[in-house]
């Protein structure tokens, strides 16, 4: 044989052992790579439904003006109550059959004339989960701080309420 064939041989041999050693080795496994996509949320205030308290006539007593998530104000005793009364109604869209959770602030200040002011604690009805459709639902109702001595005009204030996929 010629040295070039010996050494063709030799490094034949030798890279065959190598590769050999290196597959004798090796393991593998496999893995799923996953995404679970879900529509947008959206939260829209029904139109005409703001948190209305409605008219409130101060008689020197200080008293809390409720309305509850069915937009129904509880009886008013301290204070002379009138008008009609609603509760903030949201409609909230996604992915159908999904959990969310829903925040609403504790409390929005009422701002009236001169800078005088009022405070809401808030309530809200429940909202844990979107139906079949995708669609849901919640209302917003308050107790109004009214003092007696509360300044006349009228008083308004904002509040944001967030929807999100837990």
């Amino acid at each position: 044989m010629s040295k070039f064939i010996k050494a063709a041989v030799a490094s034949s041999v030798l890279a065959a052992s190598v590769m050999g050693a290196n597959a004798a080795h090796a393991a593998t496994a496999t893995a799923d790579a996953r995404a679970n996509i879900l529509e947008e949320l959206t939260v829209t205030k029904d139109a005409g439904t703001d948190l209305d308290f409605g008219t409130i006539v101060t008689t020197g007593t200080a008293e809390t003006v409720t309305v509850g998530t069915d937009g129904v104000r509880a009886a008013c005793t301290a204070v002379v109550c009138s008008g009609a009364s609603d509760a903030a109604d949201f409609s909230v869209t996604g992915s159908a059959s999904e959990a969310v959770t829903l925040t609403v602030p504790g409390s929005v200040t009422l701002t009236g004339p001169g800078g005088a002011i009022m405070n809401a604690n808030l309530n809200s009805s429940a909202l844990t989960a979107l139906d079949a459709s995708g669609n849901g639902a919640f209302s917003v109702g308050g107790a109004l701080d009214v003092a007696a001595t509360q300044a006349d005009g009228a008083y308004v204030g904002t509040f944001t309420v967030t929807v999100d996929y837990p």
